[in-house]
């Protein structure tokens, strides 16, 4: 699988048994990721190696620095080497086409973004709240509660990395019937988003409308607004929901799931869209 898994010594401990065990084991690749604008640089993050573009490509559309795919012209991995003088491919250079401007600047942080974050480090909380394009909550889509409920079971079983590793999270666009459009892996749980947003958007024109976002980490703030920001109506997690994810979902009319697992999830904004229960 390339730069996205390697191997490394490890040493198990059994403290019942007073045993040791060696032998190598596979472990999820981190590197980091510098997105340029131009020769300008917009982000920097941990991630996974592989569908760089796409991420790429997906955090300028759910940054809301570019309206769509085709506003980006070309992307390349530039010429950057590392210590023993061998390419990383660590860097993506995007460039916009002929008569685009970036809508709105990078978002002002005050750190590096991790692989664990989305926005920390934003200067300000009003600068995190990205406003959509998008009337999100006048969506009129209707979600089967069967069908949001395997959902998760679907998405793990399109996560290769996850198996060998299980050490990145997952996140795929799917449509109400539970077709899973894209499914894209990464050690950061907003890097597969923007993963995912990145590859659909190749094939599709935003608002992703009618479309529901599967996540196989907690539903936190970064992920409910980036599905505002492309219009995705609806978002289900396996983990726990934050409180300030709550929040924007009810404010951007999304339906916001949590907890999503054997086959049963809580609702924690827009329940009126989920049919099909008692």
């Amino acid at each position: 699988m390339g730069r996205v898994t390697t191997r490394v010594p490890r040493t198990r401990v059994d403290v019942a048994r007073d045993a040791l065990v060696v032998r190598p084991d596979t472990v999820a690749v981190e590197e980091p990721l510098e997105v340029r604008v131009g020769e300008q640089p917009v982000t920097t993050t941990m991630r996974t190696p592989g569908d760089d573009f796409d991420l790429a490509l997906g955090h300028l559309l759910t940054e809301g620095m570019v309206g769509s795919a085709h506003d980006v012209a070309t992307m390349m991995h530039c010429t950057d080497v590392g210590p023993d003088g061998s390419p990383t491919f660590n860097v993506v250079e995007a460039a916009l086409s002929p008569g685009v401007a970036l809508l709105r600047p990078a978002r002002e942080r005050t750190e590096s973004m991790t692989s664990a974050c989305g926005v920390c480090g934003a200067a300000s909380l009003d600068a995190v709240r990205t406003a959509s394009r998008f009337d999100v909550g006048a969506d009129p889509v209707t979600l089967d509660a069967t069908v949001l409920a395997g959902l998760p079971d679907a998405l793990r079983e399109r996560q290769p990395v996850f198996e060998r590793t299980g050490g990145v999270h997952a996140a795929a666009l799917a449509t109400p019937d539970g077709t899973l459009l894209a499914v894209r892996e990464d050690v950061g749980r907003h890097n597969a988003v923007d993963k995912v947003v990145g590859a659909l958007s190749r094939e599709r024109e935003l608002p992703f409308a009618g479309t529901v976002l599967v996540v196989s980490a907690r539903a936190s703030f970064e992920i409910v607004q980036k599905a505002a920001v492309v219009g995705v109506p609806a978002v289900v997690a396996v983990g726990a929901p934050t409180s300030l994810a709550v929040e924007l979902a009810a404010d951007a009319g999304i339906t916001l799931l949590a907890f999503t697992r054997e086959h049963r999830f809580s609702v924690y904004a827009r329940p009126d869209r989920v049919t099909g229960t008692a």
